[in-house]
């Protein structure tokens, strides 16, 4: 599948994210539970999956057929950036074969000492027709993004970073922002919990929707449910 043909794919749609961690009900050392949440979404209808690790891209691409967006999260000491921090992690998702890879581009601390911007430009010089996604939690962000060579912004880390608005709901304003502004493909991503919500992302100029937790997260889900009822169980 081309890069244009997979944008085209995408468009307007819905991706699924179905990751699971280290800790997590759903995470199982032994055998990943992920393809099983991906499968499900392919019988929905999402063209995509986003997903975290060599073995959930690997596991799903094999189980569902489908494109697949990878990321691996490493903690490394010096940097603030968790998401595809490194080269390495790159090479190993080049390696597994995802069709997109989504690396932090935020301007939080790099251990190395690089800017966004160069990480993104090595990356490309690397592996000049990789797909590049870059994960971002603000204006200047993705725009700086955009001129070092990402081929797609998504909104996943507003809110996540010291410097970006702590909000319950969705970065609306984020999003129709960016959409207006850059030329290539803005996806919203982070707290989009309800269809109607994914709906308001499109019309205000979104490429297409990520939702992870709302869907593929059941502790979360569920957490939800328990707290907005507490004050009547009583």
């Amino acid at each position: 599948m081309t890069k244009d043909e997979l944008l085209q794919k995408i468009r307007g749609q819905v991706i699924i994210s179905c990751q699971a961690l280290p800790g997590e009900p759903l995470y199982d050392e032994q055998r990943s539970l992920m393809p099983y949440m991906a499968a499900a979404a392919k019988q929905a209808g999402t063209p995509l999956i986003r997903t975290n690790s060599v073995r959930d891209v690997v596991g799903i691409r094999k189980a569902t057929g489908l494109p697949v967006i990878g990321l691996i999260k490493m903690h490394y000491d010096g940097y603030e950036n968790y998401i595809t921090p490194t080269m390495k992690e790159v090479d190993q998702l080049v390696e597994a074969g995802a069709e997109i890879i989504a690396v932090d581009a935020t301007f939080q601390k790099r251990g190395d000492g690089r800017t966004p911007g160069e990480y993104l430009r090595e990356i490309r010089t690397r592996y000049p027709e990789q797909m590049l996604l870059a994960d971002i939690s603000t204006y200047e962000e993705g725009l700086n993004a955009e001129a070092n060579g990402a081929d797609l912004i998504s909104t996943t880390l507003s809110g996540y970073t010291s410097y970006s608005p702590k909000l319950e709901g969705p970065d609306f304003e984020l999003v129709g922002r960016l959409a207006k502004a850059a030329q290539i493909p803005v996806l919203a991503e982070g707290r989009i919990h309800t269809p109607e919500d994914a709906v308001r992302m499109l019309q205000l100029g979104a490429y297409a929707v990520i939702i992870g937790e709302a869907i593929t997260r059941p502790l979360e889900i569920a957490s939800r449910f328990v707290r907005a009822v507490e004050g009547i169980r009583q």
